[in-house]
């Protein structure tokens, strides 16, 4: 029986979903939604208010700042609430309003950025309003999620050994991609433990992260608007690029056979799909995709239906109603 001091000290590293009977294709899904902030971003988070703190970035009247879609401010805003620290979230108009709401319920302050940056997202207006805080003397800490090498050590440490130790002959590893964190920690950990593991990399179509063209993205999570600091493609195999119809076709697959994720989740296992059916046709390659988060904070997107009329047209066409 687990008995824990603080929310960051519980995490569900070994749970996998057998996805063969829901999509047809031989992919195992690792859940990384059972902690306390409900998402794979909980490690992240943590590593980098400790490495902060252990370099004295941190101190007790410090306000931590962060740009963040919707996860990653939710696990920040749990951990500075533990440790009595001020958390302030810099978000945009496609941050889920659950997820708003998670973080201010747990002390956060979240701000709202509109501004659009050259390739049409709000990653660039974000990150010039985190930095317009810091240079304002207030005691502001900006953590950068997009540049923190402790942000792909959390999962070099932690998530890829924890897969690794489960399947010890991983053919392939279908990871999405956001800031890359997890992405670049597991990459470099099968390539510098020698492993013969495929990493594919899966991404929104409209992200710049691999040079594409940039398009509008309404599904938060995967995809950037600016290419992330830490990603390097040498450590790379393959790039999978899902459009945000198949996101929603494929959560709503998997919330029929009572599986709820997240829109990143979606994506993943939809570039994984088709990947393996290109790749691996009649197969029965060993393959795990990292599920980031569940589908509760997304209940006023991807699972509703004026939210996806809105935004996509006629629900029954995308879904196939």
């Amino acid at each position: 029986m687990p008995i824990i001091t603080s929310p960051q000290e519980f995490n569900v590293d070994d749970l996998y979903v057998d996805l063969r009977h829901v999509i047809e294709s031989p992919l195992y899904l690792k859940c990384e939604g059972f902690n306390f902030a409900g998402s794979v971003k909980l490690k992240a988070a943590a590593a980098m208010v400790e490495a902060a703190e252990r370099d004295g970035a941190i101190t007790p009247d410090s306000i931590i700042v962060e740009s963040s879609s919707g996860n990653l401010g939710i696990a920040l805003s749990l951990i500075a609430a533990s440790r009595g620290l001020r958390f302030v979230c810099v978000t945009d108009p496609r941050c889920n309003p659950a997820s708003m709401r998670v973080m201010r319920a747990l002390g956060a302050e979240v701000r709202v950025v509109s501004d659009r940056d050259a390739n049409g997202g709000y990653l660039g207006g974000r990150i010039d309003y985190v930095r317009n805080l810091c240079a304002s003397g207030d005691g502001y800490v900006w953590l950068n999620q997009y540049a923190n090498r402790n942000n792909w050590l959390a999962h070099y440490r932690g998530t890829a050994p924890a897969i690794d130790r489960e399947f010890p002959d991983l053919e392939v590893l279908f990871v999405g991609a956001g800031t890359t964190g997890t992405l670049m920690g597991c990459a470099r950990y099968f390539r510098e433990h020698r492993r013969p593991v495929t990493v594919v990399a899966v991404d929104a179509v409209g992200s710049v992260t691999f040079g594409g063209i940039p398009e509008r993205r309404m599904v938060p999570g995967l995809g950037t608007s600016s290419k992330p600091d830490m990603v390097d493609e040498s450590f790379i195999d393959d790039v999978v690029h899902v459009p945000e119809t198949d996101t929603i076709r494929t959560v709503h697959a998997l919330a029929s056979r009572g599986f709820l994720f997240g829109g990143s989740t979606g994506t993943v296992v939809s570039g994984a799909a088709r990947w393996l059916e290109a790749k691996y046709p009649g197969e029965d390659p060993v393959a795990v995709a990292i599920a980031p988060d569940l589908g509760e904070r997304y209940l006023d997107s991807i699972y509703e239906e004026n939210w996806l009329r809105e935004h996509f047209g006629d629900p029954a066409a995308i879904l196939g109603d």
